[in-house]
């Protein structure tokens, strides 16, 4: 079953969500990568705040190419999530509730999902493509400079992906592994 979830997150639905979940995001996601989440956490640690508004947003780990004529954004797949582990507490520790991207996560960010009420979603690298098909709108609201890794806003429409870590400590690839171990 796919649950169909409009944006922002909030913590009746993260309450629900359990690893495993495959999931339809319809609202606002934001994008950046570690040269984004390095300087947030330079902001944050300087007083400063952050370009948006972060509680309850969900932050997607992914640097799009550049779109072709006609459309909104160019593939849109996600990068390996452990380059922002260093960051991404202190990002849940001010309101982030959703991370997207691929791969396992570092102990101490899935703590930090059990602390903070946060989820981790995995979506599938090499189909960047297909995601950019649920990107409704694209547009950049911080650190223009750095190109792709700059931090965008976007507007999306049944982003597809499945809940890898839940804030009730569940872990799909832990999950995944453990049902396939033989001995």
């Amino acid at each position: 079953m796919v649950k169909e979830i409009i944006l922002p997150l909030t913590d009746e639905t993260l309450e629900e969500l359990r690893s495993g979940d495959s999931v339809l995001l319809t609202g606002v996601i934001y994008v950046g990568r570690d040269a984004a989440h390095k300087r947030m956490v330079e902001a944050l640690d300087s007083g400063k705040p952050l370009p948006f508004d972060i509680r309850g947003q969900i932050i997607y780990y992914m640097g799009p190419s550049p779109p072709r004529p006609g459309q909104v954004i160019g593939s849109a797949g996600p990068t390996t999530s452990g380059r922002m582990d260093a960051y991404a507490p202190r990002l849940m520790a001010e309101g982030l509730k959703g991370m997207i991207g691929k791969g396992v996560r570092s102990p101490a960010v899935k703590e930090a999902m059990k602390k903070y009420r946060a989820v981790y979603l995995g979506t599938i690298g090499g189909a960047g493509a297909l995601i950019s098909q649920s990107i409704r709108k694209s547009e950049v609201v911080a650190y223009e400079e750095l190109g792709a890794e700059a931090v965008r806003r976007l507007e999306v429409s049944d982003f597809p992906a499945t809940v890898v870590n839940d804030i009730h400590g569940g872990d799909l690839y832990q999950e995944g592994k453990a049902r396939y171990r033989v001995g």
